[in-house]
Formats: C-alpha cells, sequence, structure tokens
C-alpha cells in the first residue's frame, strides 16, 4: 500500500511538473497572461458585473450598462484590446458570481464584491484593486421614527443571502445584544419592492446602494432615512483568478493608471494636449517613453486608451455616483483626504 501511495504522490507530481512546463511554454509564447491570451483570441473581454445596481451597472433608456462597475470593465477592455466596446458584460448573481469567474465564464469580476480575507483565502481568487470604500448602512421609513441602528430592537431587516451583508448584520446585533428577523430576498428589485411595502421594517446592504436606491424614489425619498450608522468596512474590489499574475498586473494597474491621470490632470477630453508634456511621469503613463506597456504585455499606449475612451477616476465617478446624489468623500484622491492612491507609475 506503501509502494502504491508513493507511486501515486510521483506521478501526481510528474503531472504537475508536467502542466507548469506546458503553461510556461504556453506563456512564453504568449503575452505571459493565459486569461489575457484567450480575451485577445477570442477579441472581446467577458467581464462580471451584477446589472442592476443603480450608479455601478444598470442599463441607461438605450440599453447601454452604465455605471462604476461596468466602466471599470470597459476600462480593462481599453488597456487589454485597445477599444473599451470589446466588451462583453455578463450579469451575475450574488450567488453565481464567484462560480462564474473560477470556471472561466468571465475574465475578471467587478460586481460591487467586497475584499474580505475568507473570499481571498478560499475561492482560489484575488481582489486587484478597490474602486469603491463602502460600509454595510440600514435604510429605514421616517415614519418608523428611528434614529439609529441600536434602536431597531426586534426588527425585521432586508437583506441578500450570501453576501458580506448578511454577516455583517448578524455580527452587528450580537455584539449589541440585540435581537432582530433576517428576511433574506436574492433577487434585488423584490428585496426592495418588499422593504417599500412593509415586509422589512429596514433594509440593509452596502451604504452607497442605499443611498442611490434612495434617490431613485423621487419625491418619495424624503420618506426614507439613511441611518448614520456605518457598520462594517465593505472595500469594493475587482476580482481575478490566482494563478495568473501577469492578468492581476494589468488589471491593477488599469486602475492606477486612471488614479495617476486624475492626479496629473489628464481626462478624456485633454489627454491629447498632454503628448507634447516634459513632465517625464507624464510621458511614461501615455507611453511615450519607457516600457511599462511592455512590462504588462500591453501596447506602449494601454493607459493613453483608457483615459482616451474610458477616463480619469474622477470622470467615471461624476459620470455614474454623482447624479445618485453621493459625495465622494473618503473614495477621492489621497491629496483631498481620500484613501484612492496610486503607487509610482514607473
Amino acid at each position: 500500500m506503501r509502494r502504491l501511495i508513493r507511486a501515486t504522490t510521483h506521478l501526481a507530481c510528474a503531472l504537475l511538473g508536467l502542466g507548469a512546463a506546458a503553461l510556461s511554454e504556453a506563456q512564453a509564447q504568449g503575452s505571459g497572461s493565459a486569461t489575457m491570451d484567450a480575451a485577445r483570441a477570442r477579441g472581446q473581454l467577458l467581464c462580471g458585473m451584477a446589472g442592476n445596481v443603480p450608479g455601478f451597472s444598470l442599463p441607461d433608456s438605450q440599453g447601454v450598462m452604465r455605471g462604476l462597475d461596468a466602466d471599470t470593465c470597459r476600462a480593462v477592455t481599453a488597456a487589454v484590446l485597445g477599444d473599451a466596446a470589446k466588451v462583453k458584460l455578463v450579469p451575475t448573481t450574488t450567488q453565481n458570481r464567484f462560480t462564474a469567474l473560477q470556471s472561466g465564464e468571465v475574465d475578471m469580476l467587478s460586481r460591487s464584491t467586497t475584499w474580505t480575507l475568507g473570499r481571498e483565502g478560499n475561492l482560489g481568487l484575488m481582489f486587484a484593486w478597490v474602486n469603491y470604500y463602502d460600509g454595510t448602512g440600514f435604510l429605514v421609513k421616517k415614519s418608523a421614527g428611528v434614529k439609529a441602528a441600536k434602536e431597531m430592537d426586534g426588527a425585521t431587516i432586508c437583506v441578500q443571502p450570501g453576501t458580506s451583508t448578511e454577516l455583517a448584520v448578524a455580527d452587528f446585533f450580537r455584539l449589541n445584544n440585540i435581537k432582530f428577523t433576517p428576511i433574506l430576498i436574492q433577487d434585488l428589485s423584490e428585496i426592495q419592492g418588499a422593504f417599500l411595502s412593509g415586509r422589512c421594517d429596514a433594509y440593509s446592504t452596502d451604504a452607497s446602494a442605499l443611498a442611490t436606491f434612495r434617490f431613485s424614489q423621487g419625491p418619495k425619498a424624503a420618506d426614507l432615512i439613511l441611518l448614520p450608522d456605518i457598520i462594517s468596512k465593505e472595500p469594493l474590489g475587482v476580482m481575478v483568478r490566482k494563478g495568473d499574475d501577469k492578468w492581476f498586473d494589468v488589471v491593477r494597474w488599469t486602475f492606477g493608471a486612471m488614479i495617476t491621470a486624475e492626479e496629473k490632470g489628464i481626462d478624456s477630453k485633454n489627454v491629447d494636449t498632454f503628448l507634447t508634456s516634459k513632465d517625464p511621469e507624464i510621458r511614461r503613463l501615455l507611453g511615450l517613453e519607457g516600457d511599462l506597456g511592455k512590462a504588462l504585455g500591453l501596447d506602449p499606449k494601454f493607459a493613453y486608451n483608457v483615459i482616451k475612451q474610458v477616463g480619469n477616476l474622477a470622470e467615471v465617478w461624476d459620470r455614474n455616483i454623482t447624479p445618485m446624489g453621493v459625495p465622494r468623500g473618503i473614495n477621492n484622491l489621497w491629496t483631498k483626504g481620500g484613501l484612492q492612491y496610486a503607487p509610482p507609475m514607473r
């Protein structure tokens, strides 16, 4: 039996070695990223998002998907394929989003997903960047007279199952020794309808989503109160599969380029005027000198394509989040008191 186990172990190691060698050879012949090579071969980047969240991913009146997450997908597509329109935005749910990425159904996930140790440690996935710093909040009706979350002892709370919100709410009530009854509803429109109809006393999710939902109610928004309590940290990130480090680099530095562009005052409208800039950092960013694109397996002007076609971070925010009535706050640049900070592009 021991000989059989040893033989099986040796065979497994040999197969792993052959697999690693094949992967190395394939990467040597391509960009160094299996995911990027696949996207280029099909001429399209597959990006998972929600598709039903105002400000993040929601079709407009012409059926065009708009939002911070949708534009994040477009930015990476512009960097990789040179054309932001070559993205396929794939709707996912809170239940199937991770399996869609794990299985290769999508190349990346930009779906208001919270970066946690458990997710990064257990799923074979990792977060390339945070595109929105958020926190769990509560929305209640003004008529309830509730001013703070700790006043909701015995309340029914509408929440989506399988989300970090579900755990954050349970932790909050447990920590404060108060009781609540969760009303678990998967569909976003259904959970919002349940709250408005009085099926639950409060609706809990990321504070940004609550603010945009409240804003979407028009004149009736005044009847809803977003409680001041933020009960958790919810850094919403962009996810990729582990094992493809070059793809991770591409997604991470695409976002870094958008932040750097904002820092330098470069946007989609004026980027061409910077092509004669003498600033070494700007020249490296726009691919006028250096080999930053080559280091990532991208065109030298990958960042130029991102800025020209999608914009810098401020443009994306103002286009998608500002109309929802949400202040930029901690999502601002580090130079303006926020958390968005890009490492040097050199």
